[in-house]
């Protein structure tokens, strides 16, 4: 008992607590370089976010950024375990993005997501009309479960799906999801812990798009030591994160590389 009350504690500091920010948003236009939409995770839009998307401002990202906080002001373990509202979310960013992909067609549309919201975004891509695509996705630490298949997801990506995972993450995405469960609802690590595993019958030619991006120590001088927020640095977002976004290279092979800043 007095090691899950310290879970419980540990989480709630990093999940749950603090106020929610308002979403700032800007229309997009034909000579945009991209939209971007962003995913907080289950603590809603909070100070960790708007750090990760100045960041990407500072290492030169330029696009019209829309940030979707599909808590829907209930935050915490609460929007962890609303399954159903989490999926109609979903549904609503999936809109969101098909209506932008046919009013602006030559913009491209990237995807940032934290945490929790990483699964949110995953059901998001699933939604899609068969027509629409996104560019480039990147997950931080996505509380989704290792094995859960990517494979509908991932046909809606043109480009890498970016996976930042951590074994240094022990509280929130090791025993914290073992003891409350992922986004998806499994109990066990989560896939921001290791990273995702192929499952038996998903798509092996999607999962080429995959890049996994391990914790690497030399990220410390970003600010990021491999915690749940590490990678959720202003620093680390510019000198990591950016470049996948401001300068997309094809898709590769998973495994092929490690994200280098």
């Amino acid at each position: 008992m007095p090691l899950m009350r310290a879970i419980l504690i540990a989480l709630m500091s990093v999940w749950g607590v603090g106020t929610a920010l308002a979403a700032d948003t800007t229309q997009p236009s034909q000579n945009s370089r991209a939209f971007l939409v962003h995913m907080p995770g289950i603590d809603g839009y909070c100070p960790c976010d708007r750090r990760t998307l100045t960041g990407l401002l500072d290492g030169g990202v330029s696009a019209h950024t829309q940030v979707y906080d599909w808590t829907d002001h209930d935050p915490g373990l609460h929007a962890l375990h609303a399954q159903q509202r989490n999926r109609q979310e979903a549904a609503n960013i999936a809109s969101i993005l098909a209506d932008h992909a046919r009013n602006f067609p030559a913009v491209p549309i990237d995807l940032t997501a934290h945490s929790g919201g990483c699964g949110v975004a995953v059901w998001a891509l699933e939604q899609l009309p068969d027509d629409v695509d996104v560019d480039t996705v990147v997950l931080l630490a996505p509380a989704l479960s290792p094995k859960y298949d990517l494979s509908k997801a991932l046909r809606h990506v043109r480009g890498n799906v970016y996976v930042f995972s951590s074994v240094n993450d022990t509280i929130v995405l090791y025993s914290g999801t073992r003891l409350f469960g992922t986004i998806d609802g499994v109990l066990g690590e989560a896939a921001g812990y290791r990273g995702f595993v192929q499952p038996p019958g998903a798509d092996a030619e999607q999962y080429k798009k995959i890049i996994p991006c391990p914790y690497q120590t030399d990220w410390q001088q970003y600010g990021d030591f491999g915690d749940h927020l590490g990678t959720m640095n202003r620093p680390f977002a510019a000198a990591v994160q950016a470049p996948l976004l401001r300068d997309p290279p094809p898709a590769t092979r998973p495994g092929d590389h490690h994200v280098d800043p």
